[in-house]
């Protein structure tokens, strides 16, 4: 992959994960719960996307076939890392769930030599200690709130399903960064509506919450995923674990500008440390 290549599918993912980034924003304006806006995002957004597939005349499943085992376990885990995480945010504070949730990057990263043989270099291993400290001056305090077994086996595997996300999705070489992301949502979706149906059940959006769920399920799913998939099939599995640091880097930024919100100094020093991880990782290195 020649250094132009390169760069078109960085800044494909980084942009995805600035779209993930203005996630609270919206949902903040949807009378939902996040269980119920997530089955919403993956209905619109694979739908959108599969029409997409469609539309192009492209789509042969005898082409995809070789890799539909990771397709679906990449749709499943997509799934069921919604799940799990919304299920910890329940059952511990939310910077505790939040906390270990992002440990799946990390984890790829760390076995990044024997799953995709890929080189840890200390500069990565500096990295990975910088982008922790960051990660915890952003969530703050964790000993704040309930604190039960089940909470943290939940949020162990929503870290665990989001690195299972990202192996099975690196593991997709010749299917399409479009038609990959149109699979898993419709997967997704799937996965979601049964935890919806059995945990609380189907509720309707309110006429206000209309235009946020659109933006929410067109750009900030389907595009962003589009984006998401391309980008992390193309890109080291080491690079794509320091990058999704961004996310919530941007989700706090984003909520600093357009919600109001105030952030500590803690917090600004947090976002500081991941950006600066992301750097020593990544530029410096290149």
């Amino acid at each position: 992959m020649n250094n132009k290549n390169a760069g078109i599918f960085y800044g494909m993912y980084i942009l995805s994960m600035l779209l993930f980034g203005t996630n609270g924003y919206l949902v903040a304006h949807i009378s939902l719960q996040s269980s119920q806006i997530v089955l919403v995002r993956t209905l619109i957004g694979g739908l959108v996307l599969s029409a997409m597939v469609l539309m192009q005349k492209d789509f042969s499943f005898s082409r995809i076939k070789p890799e539909l085992g990771n397709l679906l376990a990449g749709g499943i885990a997509l799934g069921l890392n919604w799940v799990t995480l919304f299920a910890a945010y329940r059952m511990l504070n939310v910077s505790l769930a939040t906390l270990i949730y992002y440990a799946g990057p990390m984890l790829v990263l760390l076995f990044s030599p024997w799953l995709f043989r890929e080189k840890l270099t200390k500069r990565k291993l500096v990295a990975v200690m910088i982008v922790a400290a960051g990660l915890l001056c952003i969530t703050g305090s964790i000993a704040a709130g309930k604190l039960s077994m089940a909470g943290l086996f939940t949020a162990i595997g929503s870290a665990l399903f989001y690195a299972g996300l990202i192996v099975f999705n690196k593991r997709i070489r010749n299917t399409s960064g479009l038609q990959t992301a149109a699979v898993e949502l419709d997967v997704a979706f799937v996965v979601v509506l049964l935890y919806v149906l059995f945990a609380s059940g189907l509720s309707y959006p309110m006429t206000a919450d209309i235009p946020y769920l659109l933006i929410i399920g067109l750009m900030n799913t389907g595009l962003a995923y589009f984006l998401y998939f391309t980008g992390m099939q193309r890109l080291p599995a080491q690079s794509v674990a320091l990058i999704s640091y961004i996310d919530p880097v941007s989700a706090l930024l984003f909520s600093a500008w357009l919600l109001n919100e105030s952030m500590t100094m803690l917090q600004i020093a947090g976002a500081v440390f991941i950006i600066g991880g992301a750097i020593v990782g990544e530029l410096v290195e290149k």
